[in-house]
């Protein structure tokens, strides 16, 4: 069975969309994502196979080589490839939501037509940077410097858990200059970029997780995003749009810990009858699948929110933080379910349990996104 709901009234041009999704995920991913958890392995080749059908770019304008999708539609994507490996979906929602984000609202013509179309196209892959070993959720206290060198910049510091850091081909860099915070397009073959070795990982194991060292690294300046010191901002911008595809990546996760939930309740009988018929367990299910339910409609409201141009700070944080604790009690109640057999990797709800568990830390912890959406309760402080 499936928990995938579409919402009424989509194009066919939307549906195409989600059902290439489905089934590149179904085909390309799901058969091998159980292995690539357990080597740890980037699937660059699939990241570029989605490229090459549109996927890094499906929030990108058509005039830069996007597919201009809105959002509920590239959501519904998302979702798909999440609950097939949401190691896979954490790449494209990063390069999607974050750096192409900022690209789009804040690249100069000749940045967008030097990077984001390539970014669009599926020809360069992007990550961003902004935690740093001392900052985390403090995210405005981070210390990497940017100095001005002539016409150019100079980079230097350290850089913390820089998805794609060590396979992008251009990375968002955040760091400070004497004006502020900066945001930096910086290409991963500039000279003193120093990536460090792929994070061991709870979860999400095969997506690319890295330290990364900015070694004097010297930039065109170019290579400025925007305005000096109005960096933060940018990447604000970015996160808000970025904690929607968290969301998603979430109930996909969530979903297709209910769906085999649901089919092993179906099949395993414990004093002669399946577990199904157990009304604790029935219960069990119904919460699973209300709480899948209303985290993807929430997502998707705020999504038709954005699209309409509202502000969606808070109601962004809303959807990330009701999401990623919906998936991991979903999550964590299969493995129930699942008994002794939920706690071997043989069975798969035990990978989504480990996966489930980052969307309440990345991108803003769960803690980080209350204090988001009590502020934009009290406006005026």
């Amino acid at each position: 069975m499936s928990t995938a709901i579409e919402p009424p009234g989509l194009s066919e041009t939307q549906r195409q969309i989600v059902e290439l999704a489905r089934e590149f995920a179904r085909t390309k991913i799901e058969p091998f994502a159980a292995e690539w958890d357990r080597r740890a392995y980037f699937a660059r080749e699939v990241i570029d196979e989605l490229g090459r059908l549109g996927f890094l770019g499906m929030c990108a304008p058509e005039e830069y080589g996007g597919l201009g999708l809105d959002t509920v539609t590239y959501l519904l994507a998302l979702e798909e490839i999440a609950a097939a490996d949401a190691s896979v979906a954490v790449s494209l929602s990063i390069h999607n939501a974050i750096p192409s984000t900022m690209l789009v609202r804040h690249g100069s013509a000749g940045q967008k037509n030097r990077w984001l179309k390539g970014m669009a196209r599926g020809e360069l892959l992007a990550g961003f940077a902004l935690s740093e070993p001392e900052s985390g959720s403090d995210a405005a206290s981070l210390r990497a410097r940017a100095v001005r060198d002539g016409d150019g910049w100079v980079l230097s510091g350290t850089k913390a858990w820089a998805t794609n850091g060590g396979t992008a081909d251009l990375m968002m860099v955040m760091a400070r200059s004497e004006r502020g915070i900066c945001a930096f397009i910086v290409p991963t073959d500039a000279p003193g970029y120093r990536p460090g070795k792929p994070e061991d990982k709870m979860g999400l194991r095969a997506s690319n997780t890295v330290a990364l060292a900015l070694e004097e690294v010297r930039l065109p300046a170019d290579h400025l995003l925007g305005q000096e010191g109005e960096g933060f901002g940018y990447a604000m911008e970015g996160l808000d749009a970025g904690r929607l595809g968290i969301a998603v990546q979430a109930v996909g996760i969530a979903r297709r810990a209910l769906e085999h939930a649901v089919a092993y309740c179906a099949e395993r009988r414990q004093f002669g009858r399946p577990l199904r018929q157990f009304q604790a367990v029935q219960f069990k299910l119904a919460d699973m699948a209300t709480r899948v339910e209303a985290a993807r409609a929430l997502a998707h409201a705020v999504a038709t929110r954005r699209d309409r141009g509202e502000d969606t700070t808070m109601q962004a944080s809303m959807a990330k933080l009701f999401a990623s604790e919906a998936a991991m009690w979903v999550t964590t109640q299969a493995v129930q379910l699942f008994g002794g057999y939920g706690y071997m990797r043989d069975f798969p709800v035990e990978k989504l349990f480990r996966d489930a568990k980052v969307t309440e830390i990345y991108e803003g912890t769960s803690e980080i996104q209350r204090i988001i959406v009590a502020r934009g309760l009290y406006p005026r402080g």
